[in-house]
């Protein structure tokens, strides 16, 4: 059988010398040529496998920069029950999944994907109504933005977690005015304490959760997928996906931080398809629980009062200026690359300033410091960015998901309009990624493309204070400006000669279709390294 494939058709290389090509011709799993298509059958091998496009359009396979695939293989699961927005999207339907699965897992079960913004009608339950509803059943819920579990007193002392317990760094125990838990812990570490047992029982099926997660990024065109909480305590499972043939996307690690803890791994680790290229930070949480840093005030709305939001209120870090210093002063001098999640812009100058002094103690040249989701982000902020040579991924998807409630119920449209900001970060002359982060949004690189350029919510409504993107730049989002922020520019991204064959194949061209009826797209076919990895 030969090792070559040549596509004929419609090119879209994502190269600025060559933007467009007619054919492009794969040989031993890399582009051995971009070009014309009378060229390129002459140097193909006389058994050269043809793919004729038609109608269709090849790509260079979508790059996720910030995934987290070893977390969302295990939540999107049977081991915990799917109440997420996009599946339950009414109030009575979660409590009734609530009543089913605590019927259905008398020895505990876990929820996730709460959001009492998009399933109106919730509320942020206390332990006491979570102990009427399960009594001894341990319950914890998952809030869809994984910045928050709540959870009843069986699941409390299942966990070993009294109101004497300590806050996990970073994290933190909600008190009441006794001191006595409320049912809701914040941030990873909260988080981790409750799931422990859970994920730790669900880690002997991770490699053919990993390899099925996985499969369903491909059917979106998904080639390489970075995972920002990577746990090195999964790497056995890792490699015995890898074992079993089941890593069918490129994997970009990046290591769960925090003071005190260093890297698992050397810098200089892995191979094209696994490495491990960055480190993790935290400066903040999330906008739909209450916990990012911000100058301007939560509004007082239904909304707010439904998620537990003080009117007025600031938010909060989850790190200290001094914590932070601490974090990233164990990793950056020996090399890494730091991701840090920030939402809020007062989280977002806190971060800022800890980079600028980081980068005069040790300076470096090409770190790509990335800044994660940069909802509240200002124009003069990304600017600051710029010139300290960072980036930025962002979480695009909030304007389709959250755009209405951003504006109506939560910061008003002077802050909630220009949420996401792309277009201010490319004025400013940095290199953005689009991104889904797991579970909060489905995988959806098409709809990225969409809301990038219109940026209109779900409802149909265009959000005031930022302008779009252009598709060149939208795509370039979604493949090599992605695969630079992964230090992977020069394995994927674009269709150059010498890069591998991750390809994506579209239903038609992107650029003869309507920014909203990019979504519409179907993909045909998804390969990686030249091996068929989607069909659809």
């Amino acid at each position: 059988m030969s090792s070559e494939t040549l596509f004929v058709g419609t090119i879209i290389t994502v190269d600025e010398s060559r933007p467009r090509a007619e054919a492009l011709l794969v040989r031993d799993g890399r582009i051995a040529a971009v070009g014309d298509a009378s060229e390129l059958r002459g140097r193909a091998a006389a058994d050269a496998q043809l793919v004729d496009l038609g109608d269709a359009a090849l790509l260079p396979g979508f790059v996720e920069a910030h995934g987290h695939p070893s977390d969302a293989a295990i939540v999107l699961s049977r081991v915990m029950v799917d109440i997420r927005p996009v599946v339950l999207a009414t109030a009575a339907e979660v409590m009734q999944a609530l009543h089913d699965g605590i019927a259905a897992r008398p020895d505990g079960v876990v929820f996730n994907g709460w959001d009492g913004l998009l399933q109106t009608g919730l509320a942020d339950p206390t332990i006491q109504q979570l102990d009427e509803r399960a009594g001894s059943t341990p319950v914890v819920i998952l809030h869809n933005s994984g910045h928050v579990a709540y959870f009843n007193t069986a699941a409390a002392r299942r966990a070993g977690i009294t109101r004497d317990t300590p806050d996990p760094v970073g994290a933190h125990w909600e008190k009441d005015a006794a001191g006595e838990l409320t049912g809701k812990g914040f941030e990873v570490g909260a988080v981790l304490a409750l799931l422990g047992g859970t994920l730790a029982a669900a880690e002997h099926e991770l490699p053919d959760l990993l390899g099925g997660y996985l499969a369903s990024l491909n059917a979106v065109g998904i080639t390489t997928v970075s995972d920002m909480s990577w746990d090195a305590r999964k790497r056995p499972a890792l490699d015995a996906a890898r074992a079993a043939g089941g890593l069918t996307a490129r994997l970009r690690l990046y290591e769960m931080s925090g003071p005190g803890v260093t890297a698992s791994v050397p810098l200089r680790n892995g191979d094209e398809l696994v490495r491990q290229v960055g480190v993790k930070t935290w400066a903040d949480g999330s906008p739909w629980v209450g916990n990012i840093l911000i100058s301007f005030p939560y509004l007082d709305t239904a909304g707010t009062r439904s998620i537990g939001v003080e009117p007025g209120s600031h938010g909060s870090a989850n790190y200290t200026r001094e914590q932070l210093d601490e974090v990233v002063e164990r990793y950056f001098p020996d090399g890494w690359q730091l991701a840090c999640h920030v939402h809020g812009d007062r989280a977002v100058d806190r971060v800022l300033d800890c980079w600028e002094a980081l980068l005069e103690r040790h300076p470096r040249t090409d770190h790509r410091l990335r800044m994660e989701h940069v909802g509240a982000m200002s124009p003069a902020q990304f600017e600051r960015a710029a010139a300290l040579g960072a980036t930025v991924s962002i979480l695009i998807d909030h304007v389709y998901y959250w755009g209405d409630v951003l504006v109506d119920e939560l910061f008003g449209p002077e802050h909630g309009g220009p949420w996401a900001n792309a277009r201010a970060a490319l004025d400013a002359g940095l290199r953005v990624s689009f991104h889904n982060d797991g579970t909060v949004t489905p995988a959806e690189p098409l709809r990225n493309l969409a809301v990038g350029m219109t940026r209109t919510t779900r409802s149909g409504r265009r959000l005031p204070g930022a302008g779009g993107v252009t598709l060149d730049e939208a795509i370039r989002a979604e493949t090599l400006d992605a695969a630079w922020q992964l230090f992977s520019e020069h394995e994927v991204g674009s269709l150059e000669v010498g890069k591998l064959a991750d390809l994506v194949v579209l239903s038609a061209d992107p650029y003869t279709v309507a920014p909203d009826a990019l979504p519409e797209l179907r993909v045909l076919a998804t390969y990686l390294a030249g091996e068929r990895v989607y069909v659809a």
